[in-house]
């Protein structure tokens, strides 16, 4: 999880254009015409640096903008079209990547396939007041393959002080990986992973050490779908789970689904996910050198913090309504239900039996924090969104403090209380049958979800009239 947020790419580009003159136009007509965000660090001569890319695979330009980066501070973003065959595009992408990146790139339908990665965030709402202005949101489930591939870091892109940034082997691999989650499209199956006896034995490790705790520290909701998850996911010591093969679990059990991702998203993205109830997760295993610690998400902390409670249905629907809550809300709205989701579904705490119990991700997945949660060195507040939104979230270190609810359900009451106060001049309704996302900005749209509802209590008092009078109910 970051802090960082994401706002729409085209609000505050400076225009420059390369346009070719008529015959240029005229020759080029054929060829595709192809849209690449990247981003690169904010120093001189940045700009000669991201053309002299494209000049080095002979790439015209015929459009480029620059802009700020409002998701990492030292960084621009780059904008640009350009007219290229398909092979050419290929190259350049992959050139691309070798230096800076890659936010988001499209391939037009008209040229070469009927799947287009749309790049235009602005949100048109038709029939809202001041419906300008308002951050795009998907609107339907496929449109998330835009939100999974906007990373704000790509999985191969480490940090001096990560352990495998010196390992070229381990580097090369995560790259692997990237390309693996940044082709993935909607409805298609997840690529199965061959993994290595090395990242087998990493995973090992960190799944024997875990299960030692789990037993008097993970919730009873962990416990009960744990063994499951063994019998029809492989979980086990010798065997990395298949995401696949999880998703398939998952949708049978909640309606959740996984979909690999290349790197960190922003907040926004991420909680867009869930508000179709996907998740997006990573396929890479940390390094081996230390496996009982990561800088970052990895398949270890995805699979073993996060997936056995995503199987539970009120957890499920208490991590879909938070999504629900930031479609079209503001950066600062989607700040606070991002550091509400860091302290409840990565970092949270419950109660049951009197004793408490953990629920986050975060806390499952991370051996000596967990041990550390319980303990009575750990300072521990009662959830309140109004308050724990403005909690700081800390990413190397254990947290100040954890937050406790009663239940999953009264934390989603708290939620669903505090997403009243979130300003956007409409409502949001999930259609399950289309997946797809309804807009409630009218009397109209709103009645339409009435009668859904009518339907439902005509079956529910149905039910209830049969239990009467066949069981004396």
């Amino acid at each position: 999880m970051t802090n960082s947020t994401l706002h729409p790419p085209w609000t505050s580009f400076n225009r420059i254009d390369e346009r070719p003159d008529k015959e240029e136009q005229k020759s080029t007509h054929d060829l595709g015409k192809l849209a690449v965000i990247f981003s690169l660090k904010n120093e001189v001569g940045f700009l000669v640096k991201a053309l002299r890319l494209f000049q080095e695979k002979h790439v015209n330009l015929a459009h480029i903008e620059s802009r700020r980066s409002k998701r990492l501070t030292n960084e621009i973003e780059i904008y640009a079209e350009c007219n290229c065959t398909k092979k050419e595009f290929n190259e350049l992408v992959q050139h691309l990547k070798d230096h800076v990146n890659i936010v988001s790139y499209n391939t037009p339908q008209h040229v070469w396939s009927a799947e287009t990665d749309c790049l235009d965030c602005v949100c048109v709402l038709g029939g809202l007041p001041d419906g300008e202005g308002i951050p795009w949101f998907p609107q339907k489930i496929s449109e998330l393959d835009q939100c999974s591939h906007r990373v704000l870091m790509y999985g191969s892109e480490l940090d001096a002080d990560h352990p495998g940034f010196k390992d070229k082997v381990y580097r090369q691999r995560r790259k692997y990986f990237v390309e693996v989650a940044m082709n993935y499209k909607f409805g298609q199956p997840i690529p199965r992973i061959e993994y290595t006896a090395e990242e087998v034995k990493t995973w090992g490790v960190v799944y024997r050490e875990l299960t030692k705790l789990y037993p008097t520290h993970a919730c009873r909701e962990y416990l009960k779908n744990l063994p499951l998850l063994t019998k029809h996911c492989g979980y086990r010591e010798d065997n990395i789970p298949q995401l696949e093969d999880v998703s398939l679990f998952l949708r049978e059990r909640s309606g959740f689904t996984v979909r690999p991702v290349a790197g960190y998203l922003s907040p926004r993205d991420f909680l867009a996910g869930l508000a179709y109830r996907v998740f997006n997760c990573t396929q890479y295993i940390r390094h081996s050198t230390d496996p009982l610690y990561t800088p970052e998400p990895d398949t270890c902390h995805e699979l073993l913090g996060h997936v056995p409670l995503l199987a539970d249905p009120k957890f499920a629907q208490f991590s879909q309504e938070i999504g629900l809550a930031s479609l079209g809300a503001s950066d600062e709205d989607v700040q606070k239900l991002a550091t509400c989701y860091f302290f409840t579904i990565e970092f949270g705490l419950c109660k049951q039996d009197g004793q408490l119990r953990v629920y986050g991700a975060g806390l499952l997945s991370s051996i000596g924090e967990l041990r550390h949660a319980l303990s009575d060195k750990a300072t521990v507040k009662v959830f309140d969104p109004k308050t724990t939104c403005y909690q700081e979230c800390l990413i190397t270190t254990f947290q100040d403090v954890y937050f406790v609810s009663e239940s999953f359900e009264e934390a989603k009451e708290k939620m669903r209380e505090f997403a009243k106060s979130i300003k956007r001049p409409f409502s949001v309704y999930y259609n399950p049958y289309t997946q797809s996302i309804d807009l409630l900005k009218d009397t109209r749209s709103i009645e339409n979800v009435v009668q859904d509802l009518r339907s439902d209590l005509t079956t529910v008092c149905d039910a209830l009239g049969k239990m009467n009078k066949y069981l004396g109910i």
